[in-house]
């Protein structure tokens, strides 16, 4: 045999080795983990009291990126995890939060809410048809023409669908008023018989009123990152009422739950076990006790942390011992904010106010009477919102954007207004002052204005005698990527959330979600 001959077996050898390896590293089961309202200065605090199998392993053979965000404002659940499945922001995806106004019965809508599709073991009509665009379970779908399994697991309907999205197998979560594991009819497999079963015995309906819920590490009492410091009263949670099983939902014992039927799922479906990538979006819970202030519960943020840790460990060593150890790709991240009821600043003297958004919104009305003639120009208000008649407009020939210029104007004088934006303005002009306003704005979910209510001022609407607390606080949270050959390693420049559906679409060799214009992070 010639050099030439000898050389040309040896490439071929070579490439033959590097696809192997490369199919190697494609993962049979991408598991995504949003946890939501999971704090970065709490992950950290708490590690004394972690295994060494959960946010320990994340922490030193993942990669880490300690500098994540989001490119919106406001965040909160829906709109979070629909950026997460989606690659982009509500501007595109159109989830700008968990409930909007509808425009034409000027009726606030659930995210996930559909009266066309019957609930699965649950009274709640509800499917994706509110997501305007694919997810990244979708491409996936598309990409293995529909060979590929997906499902997700949440505590909460809209967590699970959003992540879901349209093509999915399924979602489960559980019903706020029975306690049971459920689904939406719009996921036709949803009747196999996997989530019937543990619909009947492992939900928390049959076991809710005989829990107790304490610490379930003994150093948590005399262990505390808060300001208070020092031994700390124990506490002890039953759950009853009308209200018992959303309470429960708030609690560290949920995720116990989440991880007994994401494993469920995974054996009854059959995931990981063929040459198809097959998804799992899985979310946890890590927010405060019923939204209490962290200084009421703080001995439970702790504790949750540490079941926390141990239900990421058990799932990953089960996960492992079920796919195969290093054909798993985990993703792992939070929602970014934090749903926690503040105090009223008046009582320690921090500058502040209540601004009324119905008062506003009445001033506004009579501003416009006096110009144009009287008239309701303001049909209605939601959150910091206020929409404009724009049948009584187009009657009297008033341009919308004359009205909204108008009424900026006179609403960006009222105290306790930090900023004013017209509807118009978020969709032309585009300027860095304004970039995550506008990436949270869609033109059919949300008013002709919006309102940014100064940080410290109450924003008060007196029709539903809603209060809300402006906070701009910085809410630190790491992405983490583990498995499936991914070396350890810490990323600290910027990073967005909407990296991680692109990212995953590069490792399992599809398409990124349609409306998704990040570079993957790796």
């Amino acid at each position: 045999m010639n050099h030439r001959n000898i050389s040309l077996t040896f490439l071929v050898a070579l490439l033959t080795t590097m696809n192997a390896q490369n199919q190697q590293a494609q993962p049979r089961l991408v598991v995504s983990i949003t946890i939501d309202q999971l704090r970065s200065d709490y992950l950290e605090a708490f590690t004394p009291l972690y295994g060494t199998d959960g946010f320990r392993k994340l922490m030193e053979k993942g990669l880490v990126c300690t500098n994540a965000s989001y490119p919106f404002s406001p965040i909160d659940r829906a709109s979070a995890i629909a950026s997460l499945s989606t690659g982009t922001t509500p501007y595109y995806n159109s989830i700008v939060g968990k409930r909007w106004l509808n425009r034409e019965t000027l009726r606030p809508v659930y995210c996930v809410e559909d009266a066309t599709q019957t609930g699965y073991l649950t009274d709640d009509r509800t499917s994706p048809a509110n997501l305007c665009v694919s997810t990244i379970g979708d491409e996936l779908k598309i990409a293995t023409q529909g060979k590929a399994i997906v499902y997700a697991i949440a505590p909460f309907s809209d967590e699970a669908i959003l992540s879901a999205g349209h093509a999915a197998d399924g979602a489960a979560w559980i019903d706020d008023n029975t306690g049971r594991w459920c689904s939406s009819g719009y996921y036709k497999r949803n009747s196999s018989s996997w989530l019937r079963a543990v619909s009947s015995i492992m939900s928390p309906a049959s076991m809710v009123d005989d829990i107790v819920w304490d610490a379930v590490n003994q150093l948590s009492g005399n262990f505390s990152f808060f300001m208070s410091g020092g031994m700390q009263k124990p506490f002890k949670h039953k759950f009853t009422g009308d209200s018992k099983f959303t309470s429960y939902k708030t609690s560290a014992l949920i995720n116990e739950h989440i991880t007994d039927i994401s494993l469920r799922c995974i054996n009854g479906t059959g995931m990981g076990i063929d040459n198809f990538a097959d998804l799992l979006c899985v979310t946890y819970y890590a927010g405060n006790f019923e939204n209490k202030p962290a200084t009421e519960c703080q001995m439970e943020i702790q504790d949750t942390y540490v079941r926390l840790d141990r239900e990421i460990a058990r799932l990953i060593a089960e996960v492992e011992q079920t796919v195969g150890n290093g054909r798993t790709l985990y993703i792992i991240t939070s929602t970014g904010y934090c749903n926690e009821d503040c105090k009223d600043y008046s009582a320690y003297r921090v500058p502040g106010g209540t601004f009324s958004i119905t008062r506003a919104a009445n001033l506004l009305n009579m501003y416009m009477g006096a110009i144009w003639g009287q008239g309701s120009y303001v049909e209605t208000c939601f959150g910091s919102q206020i929409y404009l008649n724009h049948k009584l407009l187009e009657q009297r020939r008033i341009s919308i954007t004359d009205a909204t210029q108008r009424a900026q104007e006179l609403v960006s004088q009222l105290s306790g207004v930090r900023s004013v934006y017209t509807a118009l303005q978020l969709q032309t002009n585009v300027q860095e002052q304004t970039y995550k306003v506008r990436n949270g704005f869609h033109p059919e979910r949300n008013g002709d204005i919006v309102i940014e209510v100064a940080p410290g001022w109450t924003l008060h609407n007196e029709d539903t005698q809603e209060k809300q607390i402006s906070r701009l606080s910085y809410i630190p949270f790491p992405i983490f990527i583990y498995g499936c050959g991914i070396t350890e390693s810490r990323l600290s420049t910027p990073v967005s959330v909407t990296q991680i559906a692109p990212t995953i679409a590069k490792s399992i060799r599809i398409r990124a979600p349609n409306a998704c214009i990040a570079e993957p992070l790796f």
